[in-house]
């Protein structure tokens, strides 16, 4: 059903999700990509500087949220009836993305992050006027990056966006701190950095095909009085990683809400 796919803007997440499309399978001749300044993109993919006429069954915005208004100005024409509007803008709300392109058959936030580029995200989902049909197919392309998260109250999409799509930046920083403790311990930094990143891998990995929740595999890793509970004892005093993280969310959330036009 989305046979030609426009995305507007080509940074570090719309390449990272065109990566995922065409490693799934897709094709390079279904995308087009246009961005104001030249970039490489992959063999087949059509590339263009400016954007002019054409048929595009669905058009993503990629681009920042500060220049939606003059992206709309010019990609606004090439959403017609028969073309979804798919924007992984933070902060910019269906009603905002409708008024914009009040011509398109439907309105789509989609919030993936960087793991798409190897079909490992989860990729969040809220429309407006999408059939049973369009739904269907915009699930089956969200699944090739990972997986189709639907929810159906905007409200949470800031939330979740803190949880997902920020999330593996706070996984990363918390990988890296991980691994420079341990080197300035006397561990070599390269070899620190390996463990620390095989090490997430692994704990990521199972705790997704496992049924037991994250406390209970926490639970699972310490014994009473051994190595990790002595760690445990210091993320948990004063409740200090859970009131961290919180604050951590708290901040993305707000952020997000910052860049919404209708903020305040």
């Amino acid at each position: 059903m989305f046979e030609r796919i426009l995305l507007i803007g080509y940074g570090t997440m719309a390449s990272a999700m065109l990566e995922g499309w065409l490693a799934s399978g897709l094709e390079p001749e279904r995308f087009a990509v246009y961005n104001p300044r030249p970039k490489p993109v992959p063999h087949g993919v059509a590339f263009t500087t400016t954007l002019h006429g054409g048929s595009f069954d669905a058009v993503v915005l990629a681009v920042k949220p500060q220049v939606l208004e003059e992206v709309v100005r010019d990609a606004e024409p090439l959403a017609g009836p028969r073309t979804t509007v798919i924007s992984v803008l933070a902060g910019i709300d269906l009603a905002t993305l409708a008024a914009g392109f009040p011509r398109a058959e439907g309105i789509v936030r989609l919030m993936p992050n960087l793991a798409v580029a190897i079909g490992k995200s989860p990729n969040l989902l809220i429309a407006r006027g999408l059939d049973a049909w369009k739904r269907a197919a915009l699930t089956e392309l969200a699944d090739r990056l990972g997986s189709a998260e639907w929810i159906e109250e905007e409200s949470q999409f800031d939330i979740v966006t803190a949880l997902t799509g920020c999330g593996p930046g706070f996984v990363y920083r918390f990988t890296d701190v991980l691994a420079r403790s341990a080197t300035e311990m006397g561990i070599e930094a390269a070899l620190a950095d390996r463990l620390a990143k095989h090490m997430v891998a692994g704990a990521g990995a199972l705790a997704v095909s496992s049924p037991l929740s994250p406390q209970m595999l926490a639970r699972r890793v310490a014994s009473p009085g051994g190595m990790t509970q002595a760690g445990f004892d210091v993320l948990d005093e004063r409740e200090a990683l859970r009131t961290l993280m919180e604050r951590c969310l708290a901040a993305a959330i707000a952020r997000g809400r910052e860049l919404s036009p209708t903020a305040g």
